[in-house]
């Protein structure tokens, strides 16, 4: 009889555990195909969008759409309806007034369920330039930065970490000064464990005040690695730790922002060119010296190649702290997307001049690789394209339309494939 109940109550738990299994997929789908397989125009061109709406894969015929069309992160200018015919219709999207792109959004009920989806397109990208000013200082204010933080010592404390080292990749912990006031950063140190000479990867983060994982990958590509947060908070997981940062910092991007002195990425940006020497001060070195990372971590791979001169090449994603005064000229900014409601001081203007990443890109001297998507919401291709436009280096765009704030892994492998052979790995 036990053995009964027993099977009884495996099968209903089995059962349970199938009707609550996370839901795969959608039951119905809105799929936008522009009409140019690469969704660039030219600028004056027409473009057309068709919109179907498939349910289990099937169009649905006599369905009603809503859309809204409008330039990259600016209200929309047109909005309407459309009735689709044999599951299929056609929407026009006109040409920005400028170089630019253009999004349209789509949406629908089915079932009683909402759907929508989102196109961007780009018209004449490559001609967009930058909204941002360059200030005539530029050089002398970043010199005199670089030199002061690189006259301090690291202080360097380097802890290993067993519970995530392998027998292929030892982590150890590291924490050192970024030279300016008494601001520090901490990371991640990966070192292959073969008693060979390597390459050094730099990877700066995301934006946030969060905790972060070592990640071996790169260590196990040939890389001597470093990863880090940028707030001098240990990475390692505490969730009351960071809880209270999160309090303490809040929005730090904006912190100082009415004084380029006290502007709370001035220690950001040294202690990235502090990073760099660290790792070309090891006895493992091998001379070779890249930076990658996406977002805030993409524009401090840009901003540090830009100022160390030991770096040989990098690899940046969706960059942020691009073109930041774009609202101020009525289209879309980069992270974190000051200045939306079109009120700026002068002094802020100023202080974002030596910082935006656009005239750190017209400096870059190294070949990169850069990627991104159109529909990014958070740093728009609009402040991404007013960066790249900028750089004169040997510079090669992987371009992901569909994809919003993320990017799909062969755009990873790309990155790392284009390193090993700067670095004859």
């Amino acid at each position: 009889m036990k053995k009964i109940v027993f099977i009884v109550l495996l099968l209903f738990s089995t059962t349970a555990f199938a009707q609550n299994s996370p839901q795969r997929f959608a039951p119905a789908q809105i799929t936008l195909s522009p009409n140019s397989s690469d969704w660039n125009y030219k600028l004056g061109d027409k473009a057309e969008v068709e919109v179907r709406v498939l349910k289990y894969g099937v169009p649905i015929d006599a369905i009603e759409v809503s859309y809204e069309m409008g330039d990259d992160l600016m209200p929309a200018d047109k909005d309407d309806k459309l009735k689709l015919k044999n599951g299929v219709g056609v929407i026009k999207v006109s040409s920005t007034k400028n170089p630019g792109f253009r999004y349209l959004k789509v949406k629908t009920k089915v079932d009683g369920e909402s759907y929508s989806q989102k196109v961007t397109l780009a018209f004449s990208p490559e001609k967009i330039e930058p909204t941002v000013a360059e200030p005539k200082d530029f050089d002398k204010f970043w010199d005199e930065v670089i030199a002061e933080a690189r006259n301090k010592d690291f202080d360097a404390k380097l802890t290993e970490l067993p519970k995530y080292s392998t027998d292929k990749v030892k982590v150890y912990l590291l924490n050192i000064s970024t030279g300016i006031a008494k601001r520090r950063i901490s990371g991640y140190l990966c070192m292959p464990n073969d008693d060979k000479k390597h390459p050094v990867l730099f990877a700066p983060p995301g934006a946030g005040v969060k905790s972060i994982k070592p990640y071996l990958g790169f260590a196990e590509d040939g890389f001597i690695s470093l990863s880090i947060e940028i707030h001098g908070i240990s990475p390692l997981p505490n969730k009351k730790r960071y809880k209270d940062a999160q309090t303490i910092l809040g929005d730090y991007w904006t912190t100082g922002i009415n004084s380029r002195e006290d502007y709370y990425y001035k220690a950001v940006y040294a202690g990235c060119v502090r990073a760099v020497d660290y790792l070309c001060s090891l006895p493992e070195y091998n001379g070779n010296a890249v930076v990658t990372g996406g977002s805030q971590g993409g524009a401090l791979a840009i901003v540090t190649a830009t100022l160390n001169d030991k770096v040989d090449a990098l690899a940046a994603f969706y960059p942020a702290l691009s073109d930041m005064t774009g609202f101020l000229h009525n289209r879309g900014g980069g992270w974190p997307r000051l200045f939306r409601d079109g009120k700026a001081t002068d002094a802020q203007i100023n202080t974002l001049s030596y910082y935006d990443v656009v005239n750190f890109a017209k400096r870059i001297d190294v070949p990169g690789f850069y990627s991104a998507g159109y529909n990014d919401h958070v740093c728009c291709p609009t402040s991404v394209f007013s960066v790249f436009n900028q750089i004169k280096a040997d510079k090669t765009m992987y371009i992901t339309p569909p994809t919003d704030h993320w990017r799909f892994g062969i755009a990873n492998d790309k990155s790392i494939e284009f390193f090993k052979a700067k670095c004859g790995l």
